[in-house]
């Protein structure tokens, strides 16, 4: 979003793709677009990701997840700008940047045979390393506090920070599912607490009968409390 936003592009849509949550031919269904009457439930013409990104951008997550046709495809797409709808013959093009995301490293998947050396090439123009949360604990207070805001805005509850306890376990959190996992369990602690501030039992999924004995040893706690509190 922060490079579409500061590009000449963002007066015009950036689309979003979970390359992940998709099978194979409903993702070439979203991307490309499909005919009327190219498969069973085709009622229409619709137009694909690529199509409605022209003049914008179009990010796709999880990239190293399409399959090896989906990624002929892409490479096609990338070199010309232009593609046909399932199901169609008619040549369309687009004018688009495209931004892809993956938290699997695309040179093991080359080497497993999963991903085309090609595609890879032709995507790899810039990179930018996204480190994970538990290796810039910095950020961790920062977007803490902007996750408080905005989700005791949402719900209209007066909570305005973190008691020292609460915060020293956020900052000692592995966070394994990194900025997401933040938000759910600012969120989540929101939901269940009942004072101006969030409280270290605030940030576990049962907010009584689970025993939060933590230590300097933070990693996976959180998923033990998960864990508990499904079995129950």
């Amino acid at each position: 979003k922060a490079i579409h936003q500061n590009s000449k592009r963002k007066y015009f849509p950036i689309i979003t793709v979970n390359c992940g949550a998709l099978s194979e031919s409903l993702l070439e269904s979203e991307l490309f677009g499909h005919e009327k009457g190219a498969f069973t439930g085709a009622h229409f013409r619709r137009k694909g990701k690529f199509e409605i990104a022209n003049g914008g951008s179009i990010f796709l997550d999880e990239i190293g997840s399409i399959s090896q046709k989906t990624q002929v495809d892409l490479l096609r797409i990338i070199e010309t700008k232009k593609f046909n709808r399932v199901g169609g013959n008619e040549l369309v093009s687009s004018d688009f940047r495209l931004i892809t995301a993956t938290n699997e490293p695309l040179e093991k998947l080359i080497d497993d045979g999963k991903f085309r050396k090609d595609l890879y090439y032709r995507l790899n123009v810039i990179t930018i390393t996204l480190p994970p949360l538990r290796e810039r604990k910095q950020d961790i207070q920062l977007l803490a506090n902007y996750f408080l805001k905005k989700y005791s805005e949402l719900m209209n509850k007066d909570v305005n920070g973190f008691s020292s306890n609460a915060m020293n376990f956020l900052l000692n959190y592995e966070f394994p599912g990194n900025v997401r996992e933040l938000e759910n369990t600012i969120e989540r602690a929101i939901v269940i607490g009942k004072g101006y501030r969030v409280e270290l039992e605030d940030l576990s999924l049962d907010n009584g009968g689970v025993n939060l004995n933590y230590d300097d040893d933070m990693a996976g706690s959180l998923q033990d409390v998960e864990r508990e509190y499904i079995i129950k």
